[in-house]
């Protein structure tokens, strides 16, 4: 409640079963600059009733009532709530008595004797300005106790929700483990029976055990190339769910890297003999020998140049290595390609598993999409980077930088 101006006109209660102390009283106010309507009552019981139905900004109480006493009124008027100044009308000789009124509830103390039309208004003021203070202190608390009840009603909820998470989580993790196991042992059963295949297969190709008509070499071909597609998509399954589980192991050995290159590129060099594409190297390492895991390099090189062979279909794949400009200690592998590049809303997508450019059931290139996931695992695992440049229509470019020496796994 904000305190009232002095044109306001102010609504007090005069609580004196003394006539001529009332008049008094009324006559300090009327010449006082306060602009008041006052209600006068005798008793104690008048004055609860008129508080109970009208609204009022000061009480003027007198110690001594005929049905009770001051102080007994002042603790019954508080328990009620009545909260607007309650000032006391005592005679000479009795501040001790008001005292021990305002340690009850009372705001302030007139003598009686004393009173004057600006020792009144004085009062009143003071007894209104505290009560404004007061109540917007009152207002305040109740704003800050509401806040702080808002405040721990959201952070139960927050902690509600923090375990429902972590519990999610908890289902996730098991769940997550549980797949990866699945994925590793059906992995790992499904080769034992391809390699069979294929074994036999590579017997009847030899024509080891009798000869073959031609269109059964050509069947046994297919048998052949059928199953080393699926044996590679089998083992880069068993790649994945080992790098989910962190089980991936490495074992660094000195590695030839141009060499190494060479030998990728004539491996595959039949991917690009059906499409007008040429394979080209950039070797610039001046020394080429790093300390790698062979097998898992051979496999990053490996999917890089397939996977731009496989997009392009005419120009060049071009595999180069180079020092890092910035730290010895490190090189560069990149690929380049003449491909279809890749949409920029894609790029963010590449490295994510079982993920590629055209996710439809006809699309016109094939694969699972486990590539890329698999050679930014291994290439984070060896404590390099990878990134790409890419524009459609144009042609894409892997950058890979690795350390010149890989620790092995632990």
């Amino acid at each position: 409640m904000i305190e009232p101006p002095v044109t306001q006109q102010l609504r007090l209660l005069l609580v004196d079963d003394d006539e001529v102390d009332r008049m008094a009283i009324c006559r300090a106010l009327r010449r006082s600059a306060l602009a008041v309507a006052v209600t006068e009552v005798t008793h104690a019981d008048q004055a609860l009733d008129r508080l109970r139905q009208d609204p009022y900004d000061c009480v003027f109480l007198d110690y001594q009532l005929p049905d009770r006493d001051g102080l007994t009124l002042i603790q019954q008027l508080r328990r009620e709530g009545v909260s607007i100044p309650l000032i006391i009308l005592t005679g000479q000789g009795d501040e001790q008595i008001a005292v021990d009124l305002m340690k009850a509830g009372a705001s302030d103390y007139l003598v009686k004797t004393r009173v004057s039309a600006d020792r009144l208004a004085l009062l009143l003021r003071n007894a209104l300005r505290v009560y404004a203070a007061e109540q917007r202190e009152a207002e305040a608390q109740a704003k800050l106790q509401e806040s702080n009840r808002l405040l721990t009603q959201q952070n139960e909820e927050l902690e509600r929700q923090r375990h429902y998470i972590e519990d999610q989580n908890l289902k996730l993790l098991e769940a997550y483990r549980v797949k990866s196991e699945f994925l590793a042992t059906m992995s790992h059963e499904l080769r034992t029976p391809l390699n069979a295949i294929l074994g036999f297969s590579q017997i009847l190709e030899s024509q080891s055990k009798g000869p073959l008509t031609p269109h059964q070499a050509e069947m046994v071909k297919r048998i052949l190339t059928n199953g080393k597609t699926l044996l590679n998509l089998v083992n880069d399954i068993l790649d994945l769910s080992k790098l989910e589980a962190q089980r991936l192991t490495l074992n660094p050995a000195p590695v030839h890297l141009h060499g190494l290159v060479q030998a990728v590129l004539s491996d595959l060099q039949s991917l690009a003999q059906g499409k007008a594409l040429t394979l080209e190297t950039d070797l610039a390492l001046t020394d080429p020998m790093v300390v790698n895991d062979e097998r898992r390099l051979r496999q990053i090189l490996t999917n890089l140049v397939s996977n731009a062979i496989k997009f392009s279909d005419q120009g060049y794949v071009r595999v180069s290595t180079a020092a890092a400009p910035d730290n010895p200690d490190t090189f560069l592998l990149t690929v380049a390609d003449t491909g279809i590049g890749i949409a920029p809303n894609q790029r963010p997508h590449i490295f994510e598993a079982f993920r590629q450019g055209d996710q439809s059931l006809r699309r016109r290139r094939p694969g699972t999409g486990l590539g890329l996931a698999i050679v930014q695992s291994l290439i984070t695992i060896m404590g390099g980077t990878i990134t790409v440049d890419s524009q459609v229509a144009q042609g894409t470019t892997f950058v890979v930088t690795l350390p010149r020496q890989v620790l092995a796994s632990r």
